[in-house]
Formats: structure tokens, sequence, C-alpha cells
């Protein structure tokens, strides 16, 4: 069965998007996979004398680069289908998201509106977004505008917009922020390690760590501008041995997208896990297989990007002194910089009472 994949890579001005697309192709063309490349509109629009200085306003550009990215998108969605390979990535250098930073949020909204879209939607429509942080935060003496016509960013406007960036993604399920704390081959080597876990290269691992925290400062959270809340219901499924099986509603504002997920332990921190994305029709259907001894799980979670990590911040209708942080690594021996927010009352990656799958266990009457 052919297995399509789409991808983005952003970042910051001069972080590195160009070499690390061929660092991808050469490395997933050698684990085989078909890689196919959706240029970057901007560039393509600003180089052909279509800019935001040149059309009649930035929201006219900018409805533009839209129209154009979605379009490129599907297109290469449509052909990777009739291509032989079984395993498909399509890599698109940046996405939808990243034009949110170019404009405010009512031109945003605006825009998708007017084609019959949303943030939810498109955003999630990408399976997982890697972010490149620009040079001129952390490797300034790299920075250049030198290699891009279309890079006019001093290095304190590529740093804010690097920030605006995130921002703009944070709250898809799958975000990795990449960061400048090596070399440059270090950090093109981390792209890769993300990118092949992300895959399940050599197989699907998920390497997570959970810890009990004090009830948070929603009013922080909320005002964080690389926070983004997101509102989960999430229900456990029939299964034919001890693996953990479960689809997920997930958005905001009546806008969701739907995944079914299987997961198999190995250890406390590290499982492999499956998960694909369903049709809301799909979603329904799984729903009347649901293991009737368990409740829905419904919690509010607050995605936050922080020094460069994404932290998933469960808040649950049942509990008001204590929630749940989450953060999923490519190597269980990283350091987590918690945000000084955030009050850490232990690890609970081991405890299976705070797992969610025993949170909606039903207890006798």
């Amino acid at each position: 069965m052919q297995e399509i994949t789409k991808i983005v890579i952003t970042g910051g001005p001069c972080a590195g998007k160009t070499t690390a697309m061929s660092w991808l192709q050469n490395s997933f063309t050698e684990k085989g996979y078909a890689v196919l490349f959706v240029p970057e509109t901007a560039t393509e629009l600003i180089g052909g004398g279509v800019a935001p200085w040149t059309c009649g306003s930035n929201a006219d550009y900018q409805k533009c680069q839209v129209r154009l990215q979605m379009e490129k998108e599907h297109i290469f969605e449509q052909a990777a289908r009739t291509m032989p390979q079984q395993k498909i990535l399509i890599v698109c250098d940046r996405g939808v998201l990243d034009n949110k930073a170019y404009m405010t949020r009512q031109e945003f909204d605006d825009i998708l509106g007017g084609m019959g879209l949303n943030e939810v939607e498109v955003r999630d429509s990408y399976d997982a977004v890697f972010h490149l942080v620009t040079a001129a935060k952390g490797a300034e003496q790299f920075y250049t505008t030198a290699n891009n016509t279309a890079r006019t960013e001093t290095p304190e406007q590529a740093a804010a917009m690097d920030d605006k960036l995130i921002a703009a993604w944070t709250g898809h399920p799958h975000l990795r922020v990449i960061d400048n704390a090596m070399d440059f081959e270090g950090k093109m080597k981390h792209l890769l390690a993300e990118v092949a876990a992300f895959l399940g290269e050599p197989e699907p691992l998920e390497i997570e760590r959970k810890y009990l925290i004090e009830y948070p400062d929603l009013m922080w959270l909320e005002k964080e501008p690389t926070c983004s809340r997101v509102e989960i219901i999430q229900t456990y499924l029939k299964s034919e041995n001890e693996d953990e099986v479960r689809v997920r509603q997930r958005g905001i504002n009546g806008n969701y997208t739907y995944y079914r997920t299987a997961k198999h332990a190995i250890s406390g921190m590290k499982r492999v896990e499956v998960e694909r994305r369903l049709s809301r029709e799909e979603y329904l259907t799984f729903l009347m297989d649901a293991d009737t001894s368990r409740r829905q799980i419904r919690k509010t979670r607050y995605c936050l990007t922080w020094q460069n990590q994404y932290f998933e911040i469960d808040v649950y209708p049942f509990w008001q002194d204590q929630a749940i942080v989450e953060i999923e690594l490519s190597d269980e021996n990283a350091e987590i910089h918690f945000p000084k927010q955030l009050k850490v009352i232990r690890e609970v990656t081991d405890d299976d009472k705070y797992k969610n799958a025993s949170l909606a266990l039903i207890g006798p009457e």
C-alpha cells in the first residue's frame, strides 16, 4: 500500500533550508523513498516580479502566494499517487502557515475564509513540520543575504521573523525545532534524525517523557505568542492484545482533524507508535468499536514552543490542582529546559496511573 508523507521544512532567514533539501534527498532516497520537493513559493513569485511591494497591498500578495502554494502541493500529491514507489516523501520548502507570520491575523483568516478553509485544516494537512532556526540566533557569524535575492532582513529582523514562524506553526501535532547548538553539519544530521524518527526509520519509535505539574497559569499560556490551545477528545478502541489503540478528534472552534494511533510499549519511555490521519467518516466508524470499559478523555492541550523544545500541556476537567506535561524526544537522554512558569511535581513517565488509558478506566460503582 502506497504511503505518501508530506512534511514542511521551514525556518527563519538563512537557516540552511536549501542545504537541508540536498541532505534529505540523499538520505531518504537511500532509504527507498521517492523524494519530491515543492519549491519555495515566495522566492518564485518575488523572483518573477510579484512581491508585496509590487502588488496593491501585502494582503493582495499573500493571497496570491497562499493560492499558488496550495495548488502546487495539490499537483505534487496528485503526481505522487501515479508513481510506482511504495514510499513517497513530499518535502515542502515552507508551507501555508508560513504566510501567517507575514500578515495580520485578520488578513490570514480572511484569505483562508475566502477559500472556504480554516487554520486547523490547513495546518494539520501537513504530516510534520521541521523548523530550522535562523543563523541570526546562535550562529550570527554565518548570517548572510548574499545567497538569496529574496532575502532582505537584517540579523535582528531575521531573529524576530524566526520567532513569528515558530509561533505560526505552534499547535501542529508534530512540530520539531532544529537549533544551532551544534555546527552546521551537526544541525543537518539533527534534522535527518528527527525526520527519520517521524517516518519510523528504521521503526516508528516514540520517545516521550511525562511530568506531573502544578495547575498551570492559563492566562500566561493564552498570552504566550509561541503557545496554541487545542481541544482533544480521545476514545480508546477494543484491542486484541496489549496494544493501546485510540482515535482522536483534535482542533478548536468547530474545526477538527482526526487520527487513529496504535502504540506498543517497549519500555516506560520508548514505544512503537503507528499513527494515520482519518477522514471524519472513518473516525465516526471507528467510534462504533469503542472500548466501553473506558470513558472518553476530554482535555485542553496547550502546545508550547520553549527554548526550541515542544511541550504539550494537558489540562483535564477533573483536576483543579495539577496537570500533565509531555515532551517527545529524539534522544531519551536529552536535557529538558522547563519554563519557570511550569512547576514540576515529579516525573511520571513510568507511572501507569497517569497514562490517558488509565485515566479513562471506569472504576466500580
